[in-house]
């Protein structure tokens, strides 16, 4: 440019000198000859500078692989190349560095595209995450994230709904409209999520969220919002871990707040119940809430022919979550002795929650899978109190070689349960006696597809509380239930179910036996999508 300045000056005062010496009177010979002198040293400058500008344009040629220019005016051509911007000029610098880190190795051979105003300086597409990483930048069009076909990355939104999204969320409102001759419904219905009023139920509004978090682990956690009998607002978190996908050996390591591998129902979320409340031996004796806590579990599938699984979990097991174990009960209180509500002292004091399952395939229509399982702890009833829970299941289920959706079938599940409870004096020696109770209970039910979207089932429920002659806890009253139900699945997000109950009541020390009947009317939407669960 400054080349170009002064070739257009030298040209301007060579023209000009030649109208002054042409204009201007006669002079004196000695004026004359500097003159000259001078418009021959101007015309040298011109030259000069007219050569500096075909050699760089000649330079600008060669770098683009042009061939050099023959226009018949040099100077007009030097000027219009150097006033045009060259491609390497209206290119933006790129990033000094090379790495495969900071630069993507796809781009950094090759110059951002001058209309690409999706390319930064760097060659890579605004929006992506500056690497080729396959493990956070997706390189097949069938593993990205976004559900506009452009292309995505893990640092672009999530999608949520339809194609293949790195996140699912969804929301399921279940709701029951119940009717009882208990007038506290509360004491038949002892399952945290079961409908505990006449009336409207609220018991179980759930936030689910499942996804990979990257490629070593993959999440999951359920928010529970619950109403109570006044209409107020209780939330829980229901579960919240993170499991392993690519451990060698068939294991498989998971961690955070999670519902323990202990026999059917326990592991499940309301919403996949087959009936609108829980059995009564599995409220009973893993609580309302089901056991689940803090804690990790490790399992192994089984090298064998069939399906075979060993897991092994440890919780913290306490508060109403580890109802027969570090539970310090209400108020302070459990089986009316005064609870010692203390830390963990050491592992005695955690719960161990062994599991083996096993699955066979008896013909391509039919299926069974049985399961034993433990629980192993302390309790809060006394400084040195233990409890030890063990569970036997049994699942059965045919589905027919012409099934459409999944129907007709035909399942039948069973449950058994047994508890050694010591009952401690509580804090302080408090209590007069020591006991040691002896709980069994199970359950029985067999579900019925006879037709797309109807299912009816039947179910028995039976519970033995050894009697105690110190207490009146209603939980240490033996009962039985007997349970129908029609269940309609308009589509897979949504179900309408009518269930009858009979309830007897064995008669106690302190408690007098009576027999309830309940009729519930249950509801339930699913938005969005929600994860399978374990069959």
């Amino acid at each position: 440019m400054k080349n170009l300045v002064a070739f257009a000056l030298a040209v301007f005062l060579v023209i000009d000198l030649h109208a002054q010496d042409a204009a201007s009177p006669p002079t004196t010979s000695p004026d004359v000859e500097n003159l000259r002198e001078e418009v021959q040293a101007l015309t040298e400058t011109v030259k000069a500078l007219q050569q500096q500008v075909k050699d760089q344009q000649a330079a600008i040629e060669k770098t683009n692989g042009n061939a050099p220019s023959s226009s018949p005016n040099p100077q007009a051509s030097s000027v219009a190349a150097a006033t045009s911007p060259s491609p390497a000029a209206s290119a933006p610098s790129r990033f000094a560095t090379e790495d495969a880190s900071v630069v993507s190795s796809t781009t950094t051979s090759a110059a951002p595209s001058a209309a690409g105003p999706d390319v930064n300086a760097n060659g890579t597409p605004v929006g992506s995450f500056p690497t080729s990483d396959t493990s956070v930048v997706s390189s097949a069009p069938t593993e990205t994230i976004s559900t506009t076909g452009t292309g995505a990355s893990l640092t672009q939104p999530i999608g949520i709904g339809g194609g293949k999204n790195y996140m699912n969320i969804s929301f399921d409102g279940m709701f029951a409209l119940a009717g009882s001759s208990a007038r506290d419904l509360s004491d038949i219905e002892r399952g945290d999520h079961d409908p505990l009023q006449r009336g409207f139920n609220a018991r179980n509004i759930e936030l689910a969220f499942d996804g990979a978090v990257d490629p070593y682990f993959e999440g999951f956690a359920n928010i529970v919002f619950k109403l109570d009998n006044d209409n107020n607002t209780d939330v829980e978190v229901e579960e919240a871990f993170l499991q392993t996908t690519s451990l060698p050996f068939n294991l498989q390591l998971k961690a955070g707040q999670f519902f323990a591998a202990f026999g059917r129902i326990n592991p499940t979320h309301p919403h996949t119940w087959d009936f609108a409340d829980a059995p009564i031996v599995h409220a009973l004796l893993l609580g309302g809430d089901g056991l689940r806590g803090v804690g990790t579990q490790i399992s192994w599938i089984v090298p064998v022919p069939w399906y075979s699984q060993l897991i092994l979990g440890v919780q913290n097991g306490r508060g109403g979550t580890g109802y027969s174990f570090r539970n310090p009960g209400d108020n302070g209180m459990f089986f009316d002795r005064r609870t010692t509500d203390r830390e963990i002292r050491g592992l005695e004091d955690f719960v161990w929650i062994p599991r083996w399952e096993n699955s066979v395939d008896l013909s391509p229509t039919q299926v069974v899978l049985g399961g034993v399982s433990g629980a192993f702890g302390s309790n809060e009833t006394g400084g040195n109190a233990r409890t030890q829970i063990y569970g036997g299941d049994f699942l059965y289920k045919w589905k027919s070689a012409m099934a459409e959706g999944g129907f007709p079938f035909v399942k039948w599940q069973t449950e058994f349960m047994y508890r050694r409870f010591e009952a401690g004096r509580g804090i302080n020696e408090s209590f007069p006696v020591a006991e040691t109770f002896h709980d069994w209970g199970l359950y029985s039910q067999v579900l019925w597809g006879f037709k797309k979207g109807w299912v009816a089932g039947i179910r028995g429920d039976y519970y033995d509380a050894q009697d105690s002659r110190f207490t009146d806890d209603p939980d240490r009253q033996s009962r039985s239930r007997i349970s129908a139900n029609l269940t309609w699945y308009p589509t897979e997000f949504s179900k309408i179910r009518l269930q009858y109950n009979h309830d007897f009541l064995d008669d106690t020390f302190f408690l007098a036996g009576r027999d309830v009947d309940s009729v519930f009317l249950q509801f339930e939407f699913i938005l969005g999508a929600h994860g399978a669960h374990k069959f």
